[in-house]
């Protein structure tokens, strides 16, 4: 069983970096440091975009309008870092 949590815990650090990168990524291209033209960058994008967008979908629907300003990725990750404290500190300890 904690074989299983160990694998979790690694996919939600792994998701994690994903959200940052993806992040980064939409700023960079906002503000044209990257071109979407760019077939690797597009690529990249593409993959970033749908392994984030599932997750980040329904906080923004949730969210109201700010201005041009996206929480939703501190948002997501303030929940997997509450997932993450959960695990470690309720889940593992108990489990043989």
């Amino acid at each position: 069983m904690r074989a299983l949590l160990d694998v979790i815990l690694l996919a939600l650090q792994l998701y994690v970096w994903l959200l940052i990168a993806s992040a980064i990524l939409s700023w960079l291209i906002a503000f044209n440091v990257v071109n979407t033209r760019n077939s690797v960058v597009s690529a990249i994008w593409d993959f970033l975009y749908r392994i984030t967008e599932p997750l980040l979908r329904p906080i923004r629907n949730i969210l109201p309008y700010m201005g041009g300003i996206d929480i939703s990725p501190i948002i997501l990750l303030l929940i997997i870092f509450f997932i993450e404290r959960l695990i470690v500190l309720y889940l593992y300890p108990n489990v043989l």
